[in-house]
């Protein structure tokens, strides 16, 4: 995945990695050149400590570095935490995400 823009960054605790997150870095026309964050994780005994914000957060300058101008995710409609943590650092939800299974 390497070759198509995808990168991983973790955050460890000493050398246990206790989160982590997908990295896309992606053009679309409605808003140019953006970091999509996938697959963000911090598992639950460090949650709640401010470390899913220095993650997004190393993400985020990472990708200003990489010319980027905008970033998105997705995030399930249930994942009410997650809709509150994502909210908090300033990610406003301005669509649905479609999805269509072909197998």
């Amino acid at each position: 995945m390497i070759a198509h823009n995808y990168h991983c960054a973790g955050i460890y605790d000493g050398e246990k990695l206790i989160g982590i997150s997908g990295i896309w870095i992606l053009i679309k026309y409605y808003v140019g050149k953006h970091v999509e964050l996938d697959n963000v994780y911090l598992k639950k005994g460090y949650q709640g400590q401010g470390l899913g914000n220095q993650l997004v957060e190393w993400i985020l300058n990472y990708a200003k570095e990489q010319g980027c101008e905008a970033s998105e995710l997705n995030c399930y409609i249930e994942n009410e935490g997650g809709n509150k943590f994502w909210s908090n650092l300033g990610y406003k939800p301005i669509g649905y995400h479609y999805q269509k299974k072909l197998r």
